[in-house]
């Protein structure tokens, strides 16, 4: 079984998306053999409120949940995001959050952000944090937003040992302590795949050699990037196969 952890529906404000609505996404999904697939909203990223894309989501979902697993885009530092992850939470049935700080223009020790992450906590809700949305040679002229610092993100995971995270579209974790084994961080984090490298460089690898297999998740991007790449990733991993399954699908079954 293949579980993505970073997957999105919907359209994007800059861009035109492919196999971007549900059946899209699950055909895409039936020709490379992914299982399911935890999707947030992509046009949410811009909206100015992100509610509104969360609703869109729940709605396209609604019938395919055996396969896609719906997660919220909150903004903390907008007003009324607590009655927003309610509903996410309770009536939308969403298991996680995907959240933005560069894009919606708040700090991840905000005390807003805090604060999210911590009523995230108390529903048991997944918490992950996309490093980039594009490469910044892809983003419209209209906009610059920056990669999340990673030194950001450990201070975060550091301040919440009890909250899941996971780091999306992320790359030079071997010089960070989130890609250390003796990094100090409590092991409530994990890093997807989809933009390690595995040959080369191969920090997959050497993640893999760090902080083992239990910290590391399958993802793709889809629909801003195709799937291939990541599962090459894991069909050229010189590892166990058993060690491939946590990381295909293990690892996300047991967050869930």
């Amino acid at each position: 079984m293949i579980i993505d952890t970073n997957a999105y529906l919907g359209p994007f404000a800059f861009r035109q998306l492919r196999h971007n609505t549900a059946d899209g996404l699950l055909r895409l999904m039936d020709e490379k053999r992914i299982d399911r697939a935890m999707v947030s909203s992509a046009i949410a990223v811009t909206y100015r409120n992100p509610q509104a894309g969360n609703e869109e989501l729940a709605a396209a979902v609604e019938r395919r949940r055996d396969r896609l697993i719906p997660f919220a885009v909150i903004n903390p530092s907008y007003a009324g995001w607590l009655d927003d992850l309610q509903i996410c939470h309770e009536k939308l049935g969403m298991k996680g959050l995907r959240l933005y700080p560069k894009w919606h223009n708040y700090a991840l020790s905000d005390e807003c952000l805090l604060a999210l992450v911590e009523e995230a906590t108390k529903r048991k809700m997944i918490v992950s944090i996309p490093i980039r949305v594009e490469d910044s040679r892809q983003q419209s002229w209209l906009v610059d937003i920056p990669d999340v610092p990673l030194a950001e993100i450990v201070v975060l995971v550091k301040a919440c040992p009890e909250t899941k995270f996971i780091l999306l579209n992320g790359i030079g974790y071997t010089g960070s302590p989130l890609g250390k084994p003796a990094g100090g961080l409590p092991a409530n984090y994990f890093l997807e795949i989809s933009r390690l490298s595995a040959t080369l460089a191969d920090e997959l690898g050497t993640l893999l050699a760090a902080v083992g297999p239990e910290r590391l998740v399958f993802g793709s991007g889809m629909p801003f990037k195709y799937p291939d790449p990541a599962l090459l990733k894991l069909e050229v991993l010189d590892a166990p196969e058993d060690v491939k399954e946590k990381i295909r699908s293990g690892n996300a079954v047991g967050m869930l």
